[in-house]
């Protein structure tokens, strides 16, 4: 079944190459567009798509408030933030609103199509460099609940870059399942997504920043 995409900027112009580049790959598929963050969040409930491409900077609502809106009411989508600059304050913003992810508005199409099937995948992928920036701008959980010991090993997986069907693979369990620890795990140390989860797993140690990467 074809991953499904919300796009989400205020130029029309952008959405139309976004719908071009990814109308090419067949495991991909547009299901609607918004000019601006509240008909985003309209739309999201409406579609409930896997995936939303949200531009940052827009009228009405801006994509980190529409972002954490559609994190706390759409936990099952995740939120790919688009960005012009990379260095920008509101990437920083965005991840903690809850996006797994950001990429360059200028990013290749090829790329594009990969980051927005690690993120219907649940798969984090953050540079060590960008990890150390985040981690210096985002709080850590305040008295996070204890964890499990499985808990901890879906945690320590999902914060190495693993998809869901990897860690099922690797513990031998069923997606479903690690569907629902990873929503525990969430829930429990109180942050909106498996980003920031990786980097509270950076944070206590659980695993090296170096580590945080796509698995082979």
């Amino acid at each position: 079944m074809a991953i499904r995409i919300l796009l989400v900027d205020d130029h029309m112009v952008v959405r139309k190459g976004l719908r071009t580049f990814l109308k090419y790959d067949p495991e991909l598929e547009v299901v609607g567009e918004a000019a601006d963050g509240a008909q985003a969040l309209s739309l999201a409930r409406e579609l409930t798509p896997d995936v939303v491409l949200m531009d940052l900077l827009m009228p009405v609502m801006d994509g980190i408030a529409a972002t954490a809106a559609i994190r706390r009411e759409l936990p099952e989508t995740e939120v790919l933030a688009l960005t012009s600059v990379l260095e920008d304050a509101s990437v920083v913003g965005a991840v903690r609103a809850g996006a797994i992810g950001y990429l360059l508005k200028d990013t290749q199409a090829e790329a594009l199509c990969q980051a927005i099937k690690a993120a219907a995948a649940g798969q984090v992928q953050l540079t060590p460099k960008a990890a150390a920036r985040l981690m210096q701008a985002i709080s850590a959980p305040e008295s996070p609940e204890e964890l499990t010991e499985r808990e901890t090993d879906v945690l320590r997986l999902l914060a190495q870059g693993y998809s869901n069907k990897q860690i099922a693979r690797s513990l031998n369990n069923t997606e479903k399942t690690i569907k629902t620890h990873v929503s525990r795990i969430l829930s429990k140390l109180g942050v909106q997504s498996r980003t920031q989860a990786t980097l509270y797993a950076i944070r206590t140690g659980l695993v090296s920043p170096g580590s945080v990467e796509k698995p082979e």
